[in-house]
């Protein structure tokens, strides 16, 4: 599928000008950002789409660009509770 974007030409020049001919890629790279920031895509999909084996490499790349983690305090607290089940399960 291809996706087509109404710019100014003076955009297209810049932005051609600045990427050249991996404009596709910073545009799905963009828009990929875009969407793990506002929570529409997982980190999973996100690697998926951008073609990274593992989460991990997808959060590394994030992390490279200065995008956070989209890890709430409340999944924080989850975690810490079912940590503390799977400890006391152990026990």
């Amino acid at each position: 599928m291809s996706i087509t974007l109404n710019l100014p030409a003076s955009a297209e020049q810049a932005f051609r000008q600045a990427w050249g001919d991996e404009i596709d890629r910073k545009g799905l790279e963009a828009l990929a950002i875009e969407g793990y920031r506002e929570g529409k895509l997982s980190l999973g999909k996100l690697a998926e789409l951008l073609g990274f084996p593992t989460t991990h490499d997808a959060d590394r790349w994030l992390a490279d660009r200065g995008v956070a983690l989209n890890y709430s305090v409340e999944d924080f607290r989850a975690d810490c509770r079912t940590l503390g089940c799977l400890n006391s399960a152990r026990d």
